[in-house]
């Protein structure tokens, strides 16, 4: 999975072979002159945006280890473009690569409101708590064009339809004025997710998400309109971000969050060989620490896909972990669990509903 040239600003410039894909392409590197500064330069790699045009938008997942049933994604791919994300992988049902392309060809639900509503409206809904979004992140950068988060924030108000928000994008702050009316009537949370404190680590882990300052100003801003805010330390990586679980749980117990929660580093399929190329290529003075502490929390393997254990992990580094998170949790006031959300009163939406511009 070599690539000549490396891609400014991303995750990862490598695309890896889509898993079900019969034929794959190798570069031969070997034949290149590495003073020839024009093969091996470093490149831009424009977004690309495409009109996803499924007509299913909430899903549906019976895992036992996953807290929402439902989950609501009006973007497939993510900008942000982490290297550890889990969802990478998806984007191989779609014939692109969990690697380069999935932080690079979004695929965008142009008529998820609509979509929505005409879900809402089934009689066979019986209301519960849906996440935005379960797989990729609702507010990444392609949302602040799109708009499709947002009115579909709106479609939920309507209806009194209970949203749980998963992002580690400040621009959730564009929707507080939404996001505060749902909260009086107890029909939001949102979770923001902090890596780490050390914005030159997230800068190379997430490239394209908000900074460290940013996700905890968010916090601030959030709960001083209402808006109830769990923070996720996700994912822990052990032996690089590990030991500042107590750092990021003061301070987002300080700016008002009311529970937190976490998950350990998961590198299902591709994943596994993005990370460990991106760790060997950012932290190479880390690389064989990281490698063989997540190792000791996967039964020596790289990943482990079980049930509940692949949140958590299994022996002494993990349950380490887990006591570590469960005495500073408690020590800065942070609830163990989410906020609960009205479904009482939830009320079909009317048929008339705002026009969304198309984008194509």
């Amino acid at each position: 999975m070599e690539s000549a040239r490396k891609a400014i600003g991303r995750g990862t410039s490598e695309n890896p072979t889509n898993r079900f894909e019969r034929l794959s392409v190798a570069q031969d590197l070997e034949h290149l002159d590495p003073s020839d500064t024009d093969e091996f330069a470093a490149r831009k790699v424009p977004t690309e945006y495409f009109a996803d045009v499924t007509q299913s938008l909430i899903t549906k997942n019976d895992s036992p280890d996953i807290p929402f049933t439902y989950s609501l994604n009006p973007y497939r791919g993510c900008a942000h473009g982490c290297s550890y994300c889990y969802a990478r992988p998806y984007h191989e049902y779609l014939g692109f690569s969990s690697g380069l392309d999935f932080e690079t060809k979004i695929m965008v639900k142009k008529d998820a409101p609509h979509l929505f509503r005409n879900f809402l409206r089934k009689r066979i809904w019986k209301c519960e708590v849906i996440a935005m979004s379960g797989v990729t992140d609702c507010y990444q950068p392609a949302e602040r064009d799109f708009e499709l988060t947002r009115c579909c924030l709106e479609v939920a108000l309507e209806a009194r339809q209970p949203i749980g928000i998963i992002t580690k994008n400040a621009l959730v702050l564009r929707d507080i004025d939404l996001l505060a009316e749902m909260a009086r009537h107890d029909l939001v949370c949102v979770n923001l997710s902090i890596t780490s404190l050390d914005q030159k680590l997230t800068r190379l882990m997430e490239p394209r998400t908000s900074s460290p300052a940013a996700r905890f100003a968010a916090i601030e801003k959030l709960t001083a309109e209402g808006i109830p805010v769990n923070v996720m330390v996700a994912p822990i990586v052990p032996g690089l971000n590990d030991t500042e679980i107590p750092a990021i749980l003061e301070a987002a117990s300080k700016r008002g969050a009311v529970s937190a929660g976490y998950t350990l580093l998961r590198l299902p399929h591709a994943v596994r060989e993005i990370f460990v190329t991106w760790l060997e290529e950012h932290l190479p003075e880390h690389a064989d620490r990281v490698r063989s502490r997540i190792e000791a929390c996967r039964g020596g393997q790289l990943t482990d896909g079980r049930w509940v254990s692949r949140m958590r992990g299994e022996g002494e580094i993990a349950a380490t972990i887990a006591n570590t998170f469960s005495v500073f949790r408690r020590r800065y006031g942070l609830k163990s669990r989410g906020i609960q959300l009205d479904t009482l009163n939830f009320r079909s939406p009317g048929k008339h509903e705002k026009t969304q511009m198309r984008m194509f």
